[in-house]
């Protein structure tokens, strides 16, 4: 599959311009949600159900609720942006819009138009987690400079929760059987990734699951960098999402192709 990788070039590039210059035609619905989500969040846990829970320890540092949801819900944006982007995004364009069919009658390859897919939910993880990275810091939620850190996570793990979407947008015969892998993968990602409580506190089966969850690398490293405590213990962490992003990326371009192909 390596051998894919070839076949990339920076033509790559005019895939995610195509569908930049769409989303710019549309960037009232794009730019809404990465805007009020965290508010809605804010107030939701912050202001209602944060007066109901203690103080939660975390790295044996104490913190109150709101200042530990901050950076899951930053992370949650990264997984639903990018994924998707990918899986539901491109199988419209791909057997809906015919737009992959288009594009492929040009100079571009398949890998071009998968490459600047997987990159263009990778950009949308970055736009979005900017955007909220924006509103929660005027809340104090954030640690600067380190916060930044949270800038390239969104982009790197857009690239990772990208190219797994684009591997159910590949294998799944319709739109409709899409539900499956969002109920049996993205949720339990959602609820068992440290997002709104810590993963320590859940039983055993439950920490199998996310110390698994690609998510909850992501949470780990944005949490750690919102609060300023970055260090090499996040090392293995941050490793985890760089290859775990190549290897799904790899799949992701192989079985779009043979799908493509066919």
């Amino acid at each position: 599959m390596i051998a894919l990788l070839r076949n990339i070039s920076y033509r790559a590039a005019y895939v995610w311009r195509r569908n930049l210059d769409v989303n710019l035609v549309t960037w009232q619905t794009n730019f809404l949600p990465p805007i009020l989500e965290p508010l809605l969040y804010i107030v939701a846990f912050g202001f209602m159900l944060g007066r109901y829970v203690e103080r939660i320890a975390w790295a044996g540092i104490e913190l109150d609720f709101l200042t530990f949801v901050a950076p899951g819900m930053i992370s949650v944006a990264i997984l639903y942006h990018s994924t998707f982007e990918c899986m539901y995004g491109s199988f419209v364009r791909m057997y809906y819009q015919k737009t992959f069919d288009a594009i492929i009658a040009t100079p571009l390859l398949i890998e071009d138009v998968i490459a600047g897919e997987i990159l263009w939910a990778a950009s949308k993880s970055f736009f979005a987690a900017s955007i909220m990275l924006v509103i929660v810091s005027f809340f104090g939620l954030v640690e600067y400079p380190s916060g930044l850190v949270i800038v390239l996570l969104a982009f790197v793990g857009g690239v990772m929760f990208g190219s797994f979407g684009m591997i159910f947008a590949a294998i799944c015969p319709s739109i409709d059987t899409m539900n499956l892998p969002v109920f049996l993968a993205v949720t339990p990602m959602f609820l068992f990734s440290g997002t709104f409580f810590p993963v320590e506190g859940l039983p055993a089966w439950g920490r199998a699951i996310a110390a698994v969850s690609p998510l909850t690398h992501v949470v780990a490293v944005a949490r750690a960098a919102s609060l300023g405590v970055l260090s090499t213990a996040f090392l293995p962490s941050a490793l985890y999402i760089v290859a775990v992003g190549a290897g799904l990326f790899l799949l992701a371009v192989h079985l779009m192709k043979r799908r493509l192909v066919k």
